[in-house]
This record gives C-alpha cells, structure tokens and sequence, in this order.
C-alpha cells in the first residue's frame, strides 16, 4: 500500500507542473517596426533570456505611422502583464510632436518597466569637404559655420527624423545656419553623403561605423552627452564647450506596458529584464550593434521618457516638421 500511495503521490506531482504551466499565458511583446531592425533584434535576444523566468515571450512586429501602430496596440491591451510594447524615443518623445494626432497619449497610457539600450549618434563629414573647409573638431565646424552662413549642408533621412532633428537642436545651439537637405530613409542620406552632394549627417553611430573605419567618412564627434565605449577616442559634441556643453541627443528604446499595470506585475517584469541586460551574452549582442544596455527601475525610466519627451517638443518645433 506504501507503495501505491507514493505513486499516486509521485503522478500527482508529474501532472501538476504542465497544468501550472499551461495556467501561464504567453507574454506579447510588440516591435513597432519591421523583422531585422536594431529594436527587432534586440528584442528577440531579450525573449529567449527571459524565458526561464517569465516563461514564454512572443516577439510581434506591428510597424506602421512611425511606430505608432504598435505603440497603440500595446496602449489599448488589457493591462494584465501579457502585453508590451518595446518603445523608442520616436514612438515616446518625438512623434507626439511630430504628427497632428496620434492615438494615445505617451505617458498616460503606459507603464514603464525598463530601458533597454542607447545607440550614440555621431557627426559624420565627406573627408573631401573637411579637409576643404579645414574641418577635423566641433569648434572648427562652428567657426567655419559662423563665417560662411548658410554655405554648409547637412542630410538626413527625412523630416522628423533623428538625423534632421540632432542638425536642429546642434544648429540652435551653436547659433549656425545650416541647410538641411531631407532624403526618404537613412541609406540615400548616407550615399548622399559618401558622394559628397552633402557636407555632413548626423547618423547613427551603428550604421556609419564601417564607413568611418573603411575612411570613406569621417567622424568628428557623438552626440552623447558621454563619450561611446564602442569609439572612446571620439570626442563627444558637448566637449566643445560653450554653448554646446549641454549636448545630448542618442537613439533609445525601452519596454513599456499597458497604464494601469499592478506594481507587483511592473516589478516582476522590471526584474526578469533587467537581470537579462544584465547578463554577458545580451551585452555581447548590444555590443554587435554599438549598442550600450540603459537598464533603469520603472521610476527612473518614467522621468527619463518625461524628459525626452519634454526636449523633443522644443526641438521639433524649431525644425517646423510636421507629419499630417
């Protein structure tokens, strides 16, 4: 009998654990944008480190409006943990200014969990165009801007986007003028640059980088407020000094849920994030894309989305984009 009752003990306990698990409902995380992308990639590391504890994580693509659409669609979930949304600085600090309307309101209708990796842009110059205009630091570009207004140009990947935006905020506080030349998407604004129809861009740090180690672009600073550790030798914009000594425009994204999500669903989910940024083969794979880990509390990565999202209204409107 002591025999059966250990079974009968031992079957219950082999049953219990596939019904707990078949309890726990798969987490959605939504990618605003489409397969292959640096928040893609990320995101899909992130899904497979946290499977252990938080079971499993399926990654969505939901591009559309900017990243708006899949921003939306997070906004709308129940708030219940099964939801979230892998937001960026376009989805929460610049397209509300951005566009006339978008669908939901970036700090009332979501729940910050964690930030997730800054990608630093960088002041890229033609190598023919410095060495024409005597280029190689910030200081230089200004006072060559200074003297000659107007005669400088810069591209980017189109109105509103981060390149134009960075040449705004970098234009208002050197007291330059610059032409901006927009171009549809960050590649043709890159081969703009490379042929030398334009003079400078400020792109991102990750998709520059082999031209500027092949030579064929040279970089003159990042625009973080630190220097980068994937290029520590490049000095940042805001080491120039003077008026320019506040610098500090970068690519970021970062998880965020539903409003209403219940602490204790927040913390967990801060927690599993966190400890998977934390972990030697997601810095490995952040480092592939000269990306640096930002994992923050919840309460930290709320005051940094307000503060965004507070500089962003003024550097949108300078630049007069709009998008209807």
């Amino acid at each position: 009998m002591a025999r059966r009752r250990d079974l009968l003990v031992l079957g219950t306990a082999a049953i219990a654990a596939p019904v707990f698990a078949q309890a726990s409902r798969p987490i959605r995380l939504i990618v605003p944008y489409p397969p292959g992308g640096p928040l893609d990639i990320v995101a899909r590391a992130l899904a497979e480190r946290v499977k252990d504890s938080l079971g499993t994580v399926i990654v969505e693509n939901k591009p559309g409006a900017g990243g708006n659409l899949g921003a939306d669609l997070a906004a709308k979930a129940a708030p219940d943990g099964t939801t979230i949304v892998m937001g960026a600085v376009a989805t929460h600090a610049i397209n509300p200014w951005l566009y006339a309307k978008i669908p939901y309101d970036p700090i009332r209708d979501f729940t910050p969990i964690t930030g997730v990796a800054q990608v630093p842009n960088v002041l890229v110059m033609n190598p023919e165009a410095a060495d024409r205009f005597g280029v190689k630091t910030v200081a230089e570009l200004v006072a060559y801007a200074k003297a000659n207004p107007g005669k400088l140009n810069y591209g980017s990947g189109g109105n509103g986007s981060a390149g134009h935006l960075a040449g705004e905020m970098f234009k208002a506080q050197a007291g330059v003028f610059m032409v901006h030349i927009p171009y549809a998407g960050g590649n043709p604004a890159q081969l703009a640059l490379l042929s030398g129809q334009v003079d400078l861009n400020f792109d991102n740090l990750a998709s520059a980088s082999a031209n500027i180690k092949a030579g064929k672009l040279r970089a003159i600073a990042v625009t973080t407020a630190k220097r980068s550790p994937a290029v520590p030798e490049l000095p940042t914009i805001a080491e120039s000094g003077g008026a320019l000594a506040g610098f500090d425009i970068h690519t970021w994204f970062g998880l965020f849920g539903p409003a209403k999500l219940s602490a204790e669903t927040t913390q967990r989910l801060n927690k599993a994030f966190v400890e998977a940024l934390g972990s030697a083969e997601m810095k490995a794979r952040l480092a592939t894309l000269l990306a640096e880990p930002m994992p923050t509390t919840p309460e930290q990565f709320g005051a940094f989305v307000k503060a965004e999202l507070a500089k962003y209204e003024q550097v949108v409107k300078r630049s007069g984009a709009k998008v209807d």
